[in-house]
This record gives C-alpha cells, structure tokens and sequence, in this order.
C-alpha cells in the first residue's frame, strides 16, 4: 500500500513539474502556438523513446543475468569435480587400455589456446573408449560413489543446472551407477554379463565426463588462472600428475 502511494505521488510530482515548465515556456516566448507544438513533439516522440530505452535496458538486463547464471552454473561444476568428478575421471581413464593414442592430446598447459582445447575436443569425441575393469577396480568405484551420492543427489535439485541438460545428464547417469551398485551385495564375484553391463555404464560416464572436464579447464583458464594451474597439476589423463608444485 505504501508503495502504490509512492508511486501516486512520484507521478504526481512529475506532472506537476512538467506543467510548471510548460507555463514557464508560455511565459517566457507568450505563444500558444509554438509551446502547443514543442508539446506535441515531445508527446510524439515518447513512443520511440520508450522504445529506444526498453530495447536497451531489457538487452542489457539479459545480457547481465545470463552471465550471473553462467557464473553459477560454472561454480556448481567446479564443486562437482573438486568432490567427485576428477578423483572419478582419473580412476576411469586409469583403466582405458587406449588411452595412449590419445593422452598426449589431453594434457592442458599454460600454452594452450582456444584452437588447442577445440582441437582436443574433436579428437576426445573420437576417441573408442576401451576399458578393462578388474574386481578390485569394482570395488573402488563403488566406493568413490556410495561416499558421494548424498552430494550428487544436492547437485541435482540445484536450479542453477536446469539449462545445462547434457551436465544434468552427466549426473544422472553417475547416479544410475551408483544405484545399480546399491542393489548388489558384492561387486567381486558378478557373471560376464553383468560386468558387461555395468562397463556401458561405465564407458557412458566416461565419455560425458572427459568432454565436460575438457570444456571445465578451458573455463578456468580463460577466467582463474590459480585454479586452473591445481588443474593441470591434478589432469586426471597425466599419470605422473602431481599437485605438489615442483
């Protein structure tokens, strides 16, 4: 109520300012002609000034809140690989038997440009995943994800991931794995079959999870250059990666 009352009165205000200024403007030339004219001109061209400055502020008002939106989505997925996301990158590249075709590829350095992580990426999609997964890695990534599940559940109800569906999906399907694990007693002694198909799971995750860790490095080095420095120290495709600055 008080509001709306303050409005009434700044309009007020204002009307009564611009008949005051208009009674000056008669006074001072005493020609009701030409302040009728100047007051049909200034009427005349309000629809094109509201037009001009709608256009302007609205552009502008998106423009800074899709870049607010950006930055928070950026924050939810460094905290997701700060939790998780490296430490089960690294596990699973670990066991990709063809990952030395590729690795070189994949090693981010202070050097690279946009063209480099372009590049990567196109050869990362070409990439054939092969993993050979033992019974004790089994047993380390069903670890990693039941010690993490409460904080990829929190990911997921996070609003800020409604417009990045394929990261959403990312999540999803980490969860999938997770659940799939919860419903066995023991994950050292399954049939072939079975390992098969918790591998597609495995080998799905893979391949969103190196593109999206990709995309996450080229972010940090383009806007925090001290946290991309613990990510290239920490890349999960360097077996010799090391956060020990030496």
């Amino acid at each position: 109520m008080k509001s709306h009352r303050s409005e009434v009165w700044l309009w007020s205000g204002l009307i009564a300012v611009a008949v005051l200024l208009y009674l000056l403007h008669y006074m001072i030339l005493r020609d009701a002609r030409q302040v009728l004219i100047s007051i049909v001109g200034n009427v005349a061209f309000i629809p094109v000034q509201i037009l001009l400055v709608t256009l302007t502020i609205q552009r502008l008002l998106n423009e800074r809140e899709k870049r607010a939106r950006l930055e928070k989505l950026n924050m939810v997925i460094g905290a997701f690989f700060s939790e998780v996301g490296t430490r089960l990158l690294t596990l699973i590249a670990s066991l990709d038997t063809a990952l030395d075709d590729t690795r070189r590829d994949l090693l981010v350095s202070d050097e690279w440009t946009a063209h480099s992580f372009s590049e990567a990426r196109k050869r990362l999609v070409c990439h054939e995943f092969r993993l050979n997964i033992g019974k004790d890695d089994w047993s380390r990534l069903r670890e990693l994800l039941q010690d993490k599940t409460r904080f990829l559940l929190q990911q997921m109800e996070n609003p800020n991931l409604i417009e990045h569906e394929s990261f959403t999906e990312l999540i999803r399907a980490i969860l999938h794995l997770a659940e799939e694990f919860n419903y066995r007693d023991d994950v050292c002694g399954l049939p072939a079959t079975d390992y098969d198909h918790l591998g597609g799971d495995v080998a799905r995750i893979y391949g969103q999870l190196a593109r999206h860790w990709l995309d996450h490095m080229k972010y940090l080095k383009d806007r925090y250059p001290y946290l991309f420095s613990l990510a290239v120290r920490t890349n999960p495709f360097d077996p010799e990666a090391s956060a020990v600055v030496r």
